[in-house]
């Protein structure tokens, strides 16, 4: 077999159990790969080779003697560079932390490692993840596979991007407006934002209040395994919610007569033409399904004013005493944020919190009706690799997150929302649809994915790397 990087993470394991192929030999071949691509896709940004060879003779080791090897023993992965790793760099995308070696591992990384990835290394990120592309001052922009010289999207593009080059079939990215289903959309992956608090964070994200740790995969049950292994309470997380589920065993459940609100536009975005035909013909297999599929959405303005404000004030408050000594190391749209969030009083802070607390209710009260939400996860495809935005979508202005209209009301009201690859443009770009779930009821999202999985399959699209 010499296509090891197309398996995905339960194929692998499969072939692992039957001594078929072995983890040492599948490492080596990633490695192999990364080192032939990464130079002009850019998604890694640290290559831990020694520790992931090392780490993979220990899986090896765990299939010949153990009868119930670790869960994702032998499995190649990667971790984003925001996430605090013991020995290996953590620059964060930023020139303050470019050399910044931790002495300790995040929860989600211990996890991960406990359950036997093995670590092939860091993927890029803009400085602190701020935006939704994942260009930084210290290794440039990650390039969308599909299309170099487009963004792979943000703030997790070199996870994405990682994984649909088949450069390891897990990784993990972190969401605070849409930062794994932004890119995770712009590649063609599958990409879910669990439930706010699900996966432990720590350290704390400067938007504590709005981000969420997830997977980025290939399929369905990549992420439902690896959500199963990352979940659950830590003591360093006071948020962190206690759960044990099974996450790649609910899978297998129905979708038959569930109740579906598709919203082309939750009242007030702007969307492409042709990425809304392609999502729209994405969200009626649902009714093919069998599922009770309506148009429809809460009747609520934009969220906009509540995410930029507790966005930007929070990152006013991480350089609060020293913005004059760093302001010539930041990323200059950083720097214009935080500025912008200096501006914010504490009441109209307060009042943001507040709106977010009211915005959370509009939408549990609308989805007593509902089972999940559709949308399209973003109204355009990837737009040029190194920009903070696209500049317009149709005639509308953005700004630095405002077009991302559909992902970060889910990040104000902590909901489960996942992105499928569900189509491409006539430039073959990658479009996803967007399968939001009620408070918690991350299961539902999951067989939601995976029955548009079985439906539409996308994991044998394969982009043209080179």
């Amino acid at each position: 077999m010499d296509d090891f990087h197309r398996l995905s993470a339960l194929e692998l394991i499969s072939f692992y159990k039957r001594r078929d192929i072995s983890p040492v030999e599948v490492t080596r071949a990633v490695l192999e790969r990364i080192g032939n691509l990464n130079p002009n896709l850019n998604a890694f940004v640290t290559i831990t080779s020694d520790l992931a060879i090392e780490q993979a003779r220990v899986a090896e080791q765990a299939y010949a003697k153990e009868a119930t090897p670790p869960p994702l023993a032998g499995v190649p992965g990667s971790l984003k560079d925001l996430t605090s790793t013991k020995g290996v760099r953590t620059a964060k995308g930023s020139l303050l932390h470019k050399d910044w070696i931790p002495d300790y591992d995040a929860p989600l990384a211990e996890r991960l490692y406990d359950a036997g990835m093995v670590m092939l290394g860091k993927t890029n990120t803009p400085e602190l993840g701020w935006k939704g592309d994942s260009d930084n001052r210290v290794f440039g922009p990650t390039h969308n596979p599909w299309l170099h010289g487009k963004t792979a999207g943000g703030s997790s593009g070199g996870a994405a991007a990682a994984v649909a080059s088949c450069l390891g079939p897990i990784s993990q990215g972190t969401d605070g407006a849409g930062s794994i289903r932004i890119p995770a959309s712009f590649c063609g992956t599958y990409g879910i934002k669990p439930s706010w608090g699900l996966v432990p964070q720590y350290p704390a994200s400067a938007v504590e209040l709005l981000s969420h740790v997830g997977p980025i995969t290939r399929t369905v049950g990549d992420a439902a395994l690896m959500l199963t292994v990352m979940a659950g309470a830590h003591p360093l997380d006071r948020i962190s919610l206690p759960v044990e589920i099974d996450y790649l065993g609910e899978l297998q459940g129905s979708v038959k007569g569930l109740r579906i609100a598709w919203s082309p536009d939750l009242g007030y975005a702007s969307v492409d033409s042709e990425v809304l035909a392609i999502v729209s013909k994405a969200a009626n297999r649902f009714s093919e399904m069998g599922c009770l599929l309506e148009e429809n959405h809460p009747p609520m303005p934009d969220p906009w004013e509540i995410l930029d404000t507790i966005w930007a004030s929070a990152f006013a408050g991480v350089y609060l005493d020293s913005l004059d000594q760093v302001r010539g190391d930041l990323d200059p749209g950083l720097l214009a944020v935080a500025e912008k969030g200096s501006k914010y009083t504490a009441a109209q802070l307060a009042r943001a919190n507040a709106l977010r607390i009211d915005y959370y209710h509009g939408w549990r009260t609308f989805m007593e009706s509902y089972d999940l939400v559709l949308t399209p996860t973003l109204p355009v495809t990837a737009f040029q690799a190194g920009d903070d935005h696209p500049g317009q979508v149709n005639d509308r202005e953005t700004t630095y997150l405002s077009w991302t209209s559909f992902t970060y009301p889910f990040n104000i009201t902590g909901q489960p929302a996942a992105t499928v690859p569900c189509g491409f443009t006539q430039d073959g770009l990658p479009v996803g649809l967007q399968i939001v779930g009620k408070w918690r009821d991350d299961v539902s999202v999951l067989r939601a994915s995976a029955a548009f999985e079985e439906a539409a399959p996308w994991a044998d699209h394969h982009p043209l790397v080179t």
